[in-house]
């Protein structure tokens, strides 16, 4: 079972910033990604089109910036919905400071593609992001993010990464709620 350090339980969220982990080695856990790591580089699905995005050639063109939804745990996450939500309304304002920001739809791969178009509705996904399928959660596993509870999928997280493909800034939550804002995302892309 993936259960994130006590550190996140203990306080519900955990913000990394500067070149030291603030997560504790616990022998057994995958533990997420830490600020100063190179980014797991993934190619995953694009949702609604026929093209995939490379974390790599993303960042080597500028910042990008990774946000972990919940996907689809057996439901549509209302919580995932209010965020996404905010960040299409400062698609402007992100647009001019970093490359990407790719928005991960995790899930099991049965129906996943069509789970994350209804997530999507109506809504149109404006430049600088583009939303993405993890099918499987291989990326969340593989970042350490993988919240393997009934009804769970993956731990919502905010990742800032630099043109080298390092991580500059990390924001992890163990429950639905502790959001990363768009205000907080914009202070550390300028900080680069």
């Amino acid at each position: 079972m993936n259960v994130l350090p006590r550190v996140l339980c203990s306080i519900g969220i955990v913000t990394l910033a500067g070149s030291a982990s603030a997560l504790a080695e616990d022998p057994g856990t995958k533990q997420p990604l830490a600020v100063g790591a190179k980014a797991i580089d993934f190619e995953l699905p694009m949702i609604g089109e026929d093209r995939y995005v490379d974390l790599e050639a993303e960042y080597k063109a500028g910042p990008v910036v990774v946000i972990v939804l919940r996907g689809y745990p057996g439901y549509q996450c209302p919580l995932c919905s209010q965020q996404v939500g905010a960040l299409i309304n400062r698609a402007k304002k992100l647009a001019e400071n970093c490359q990407r920001v790719i928005l991960v739809y995790p899930g099991e791969a049965d129906m996943l593609q069509q789970h994350a178009e209804q997530f999507m509705g109506s809504r149109r996904i404006p430049d600088p992001m583009v939303m993405v399928r993890d099918d499987g959660m291989e990326m969340v596993t593989q970042w350490g993010l993988r919240w393997d509870a009934p009804r769970e999928t993956a731990y919502p997280a905010t990742y800032v990464i630099n043109q080298n493909g390092r991580i500059h800034w990390a924001k992890i939550s163990d429950s639905h709620a502790g959001r990363t804002t768009v205000d907080e995302i914009l202070k550390e892309l300028r900080k680069l």
